[in-house]
């Protein structure tokens, strides 16, 4: 097809020996090293910052708005997580929360999340939490703490073999190195890589192959990419670092459905459920190996599900998602 960029043209831009551009970091240490203490995450400052109203009440006030302009559904998840921890003893730990988005986020208004304490066990402990707005829910989550146990029944899948963060580039470091060395790219495809740079996301994303992650050529319904939280958050609490990562959880899993209709893009995408669990203790600020995958699709729904790895090969965590997606066939000539 005209104007589609192969894989192997994306990964020569990567490579590319060159000095960086401007606004490119040419230091991969200042990227990759560990963040000072100082320079605390915005997603414990803020994004994941509750206001408590009253008992088991709480209100969220800042969001991160992607370019669909409705809030995103990871904030959200991670946010009805804080309520829920906020409500259990310090010795229970999140082994698993379930959640459905019933309605669009509106990104103008506080979010209310309504904490149930549906049960409190001797190990388990459960709780049910609705994020309100407009006198609505747009999202219904259950969430279950554990009190840790030991047990001789351990097992886990192995982590893929892939390069280490420091062999990688940024999605940023990507979209600016593929913009300057693809001249020919079209004014829309150029403006909509310009929109992705200016909005700041609260997560690093280093993509293992870029020509996979940003569908530049079709592909199994498989991506792997390397993610942490930008700044600073410490060992800090687990349940800390499990609300952390259920917001990186939701980004970009769902469109791992796409990546083999490069021919398609979505028009509309909508979260249904997400369902998550935690199997080891982990640290969100560092990076994490995200290994996604599709087994299913149709009906205009996919089925997307996710693995995060630390760093040592140990299985922090697995996802499960379902949503809706509308797609129209591609018109334009330069394949993104």
């Amino acid at each position: 097809m005209a104007g589609r960029k192969t894989e192997e043209e994306v990964h020569s831009v990567s490579r590319s020996s060159d000095p960086p551009g401007p606004g490119e970091d040419s230091s991969s240490q200042s990227s990759d090293a560990p963040y000072p203490q100082d320079l605390r995450s915005v997603l414990v400052t803020s994004v994941l910052n509750l206001e408590e109203l009253d008992v088991d009440l709480y209100r969220g006030t800042h969001h991160w708005v992607p370019h669909t302009q409705r809030l995103f559904g990871g904030q959200i998840m991670g946010q009805a997580l804080v309520a829920a921890a906020k409500s259990v003893s310090d010795n229970l730990y999140a082994h698993s929360l379930h959640c459905y988005f019933v309605r669009a986020g509106d990104p103008k208004v506080p979010v209310l999340y309504q904490v149930d304490r549906t049960r409190d066990g001797r190990s388990f402990t459960v709780r049910s939490v609705k994020a309100i707005q407009h006198g609505q829910p747009i999202l219904i989550c259950q969430a279950s703490f554990q009190v840790l146990q030991t047990s001789p029944l351990q097992h886990q899948f192995t982590m893929p073999v892939v390069p280490q963060p420091e062999d990688l580039l940024t999605a940023e470091e990507l979209i600016q190195r593929y913009l300057r060395y693809k001249p020919d790219l079209t004014e829309n495809a150029r403006e909509g890589l310009n929109k992705l740079l200016a909005n700041e996301v609260p997560i690093e994303i280093k993509p293992v192959r870029p020509a996979h992650f940003h569908r530049l050529a079709p592909a199994e319904p498989k991506r792997l990419f390397w993610a942490r939280a930008r700044g600073y958050i410490g060992e800090g609490t687990m349940k800390l670092h499990c609300c952390v990562a259920a917001y990186v959880s939701d980004f970009a899993l769902l469109g791992t459905v796409l990546l083999p209709y490069s021919e398609y893009k979505a028009y509309f995408t909508a979260s249904l459920d997400h369902a998550m669990w935690f199997h080891s203790t982990f640290r969100s600020d560092e990076w994490m190996l995200y290994e996604c995958e599709s087994p299913w699709a149709g009906s205009s729904r996919g089925l997307a599900q996710g693995r995060l790895w630390r760093r040592d090969g140990v299985l922090a965590a697995t996802c499960s998602q379902e949503g809706v997606l509308r797609v129209k066939p591609v018109t334009h000539t330069s394949k993104l």
